[in-house]
């Protein structure tokens, strides 16, 4: 097969099905509302991801404009947003005190390569694999990471060169102390205080960009003492500059190799992240081999303009979602939206203070942190999940995030064939979800031509870990008609892992969004017991657990019975 012929199989952005189906005013209206809605939210958050980064503040915005744009225009997702994003501070960090920017736009020149030729090999796919415990732990060392990255602006510290490693970074800046500002510190806090009291007070609030313009307007009023963009960058240009293509040699890009290698991974593990979480929000299905083509241009577009490293954003693309986005469209306006910012107001930005973007980041550091699901796992996942989850935070905070994520699939592998020796009646290849009209008994089929009118059954056979647990995600969409009960059997299923409950309990949301009662049957005490501690339990109406498959059935019957399932077509 060619290279064009490969492309054109594996390669079909969202928009063009947008398009296919047929694109009106109302939609047009809808998608920029939620276009300007992101970009309100974007506008400080991509200054401030450039400068912890140690780039200068148009960086950020440039790569929420040109790559943004190019990932919601080809990508596989009809809400996903894109840009600069917290996962990269510390790879950007450390790329830049090495090998300087221009080492930086060669390595996300090539991460872009990697990603499109990863796409075309199908490799998006082979990420859903990666289990939920290494997952939380990645993600809460990165935010450790960025939490750090900000005491020199949260503290208004005067120190030049900080290191890029964790342990180094806090060593310099304690020797720095005695700069300490006052007036710094209380005004990150203040951004904090108030971000976070808008998200309860107001949740519709832009609360980033709310403390920032604040922020703003008391430091040139008060002639506060502390930091700008103004006074340390000098400010915001007013133009985007021409593509150019950097100076390439085989020995840099040789060098440059492991360092475009991370932002390859980095940015294809985030974005595939982001379209799973819009497809949970949204009850639709992005497609990830072509979200990594797309990831991949929108890479190498930001690196022919000077910018930073893109994927896709979580907690854009959430805010995208909720503030009504239809397609991809609304992405591509959030770029627009920050573009007229560049040309028709960027003197402004001079005057943003460097500790309220240290705030604002400190409550992304948060967010991004999963604080909860992190304490819920070590508390209740078995052993194994609760070593990947503490091997993979701290390597990724103390040594390296590829080690970290290398490390952790390692020992997540190890886990699991250690619980898999002590079942010794599971053999190899039984991790199928099929219909149950292949049961193992005539009993199954006499079974199933009994189901009521609107009930469907499914069936698991083997563990549901996390290799397998990925198979759920689909199993709605594979039913012609979608059923007032879905009764998935479970009595073959003899182990759960953290990554299996999670799949579970996506897919009872996406039930009880679609109007669908679940009814979870026959299942063994170590999965019951797993499914309880992680927090999946019964709620009446929604999620049913029963003993075995004619019990479900006896449920299934009371609930269309009387009543308690919605139909589907006033839903």
């Amino acid at each position: 097969m060619s290279l064009r012929e490969r492309i054109a199989r594996h390669f079909h952005p969202k928009l063009l099905t947008v398009f296919a189906e047929g694109y009106r005013w109302s939609d047009l209206r809808a998608d920029s509302v939620a276009g300007l809605t992101v970009a309100i939210v974007a506008l400080p958050l991509a200054m401030a991801l450039a400068v912890a980064s140690g780039a200068d503040p148009a960086t950020g915005l440039l790569t929420a404009i040109v790559a943004g744009f190019l990932i919601s225009a080809l990508g596989g997702s009809r809400v996903q947003v894109g840009g600069p994003t917290g996962a990269f501070i510390p790879v950007i960090y450390a790329i830049i005190a090495t090998h300087g920017y221009d080492g930086l736009v060669i390595a996300t020149l090539m991460a872009g390569l990697i990603l499109v030729v990863a796409g075309l090999l199908k490799v998006g796919t082979l990420m859903k694999y990666l289990p939920q415990p290494l997952v939380t732990g990645f993600t809460a060392g990165i935010a450790v990471i960025i939490f750090a990255s900000q005491l020199k602006d949260l503290l208004g510290l005067q120190v030049d060169g900080v290191p890029a490693e964790f342990l180094p970074k806090l060593g310099v800046l304690w020797a720095h102390l005695d700069s300490f500002n006052g007036w710094a510190l209380a005004l990150a806090l203040a951004c904090v205080g108030l971000i976070v009291g808008l998200r309860k007070l107001a949740p519709s609030a832009p609360g980033f960009l709310v403390a920032v313009v604040l922020a703003s307007g008391a430091v040139a009023l008060f002639g506060l003492p502390v930091d700008t963009i103004g006074s340390r960058f000098g400010g915001v240009p007013s133009s985007l500059p021409l593509p150019a293509l950097p100076s390439l040699d085989l020995a840099r890009c040789i060098a440059l190799l492991p360092a475009a290698l991370t932002i390859a991974f980095l940015a294809g593990i985030e974005s595939l992240l982001s379209a799973v979480v819009a497809d949970g929000m949204t009850g639709r299905r992005h497609r990830s081999n072509t979200e990594l083509i797309g990831q991949g241009i929108a890479n190498g577009a930001s690196a022919l303009f000077g910018g930073l490293p893109a994927t896709g954003a979580i907690a854009r693309t959430a805010t995208n979602i909720r503030a009504g986005a239809r397609t991809p469209v609304a992405g591509m306006l959030h770029a627009a939206f920050l573009l007229a910012f560049v040309l028709l107001a960027a003197d402004l930005a001079s005057y943003v203070p460097l500790p309220a973007l240290a705030g604002l980041l400190v409550v992304v550091a948060w967010n991004m942190s999963e604080h909860g699901h992190f304490r819920h796992t070590l508390r209740s996942a078995p052993r194994g999940d609760k070593l990947v989850l503490l091997l993979t935070f701290g390597l990724t905070v103390f040594v390296d995030l590829t080690v970290a994520i290398e490390v952790g699939m390692v020992v997540a592998a190890f886990a699991f064939m250690h619980r898999m020796a002590g079942l010794v009646e599971v053999t190899a290849g039984v991790q199928l979800i099929e219909d149950d009209s292949d049961g193992e008994s005539a009993t199954d089929a006499t079974q199933r031509e009994q189901l009521p009118p609107g009930v469907e059954v499914y069936q698991i056979r083997g563990p549901l870990f996390f290799g397998a647990a990925n198979r759920l995600d689909n199993l709605l969409d594979q039913l012609f008609t979608r059923p007032n009960v879905f009764i998935l059997r479970m009595r073959l299923v003899p182990l759960v892992d953290a990554s299996g409950v999670h799949s579970l309990t996506t897919l009872a949301e996406r039930c009880k969004r679609q109007g669908i009662v679940l009814v979870i049957s026959g299942m063994q005490p170590q999965p019951m017991a797993v499914a309880r501690r992680l927090g999946l339990v019964e709620r009446p109406g929604e999620l049913h657990f029963a003993a075995d498959f004619p019990a479900a059935l006896r449920l299934a019957r009371s609930l269309t019975g009387e009543g308690l399932v919605r139909d589907i077509a006033g839903v």
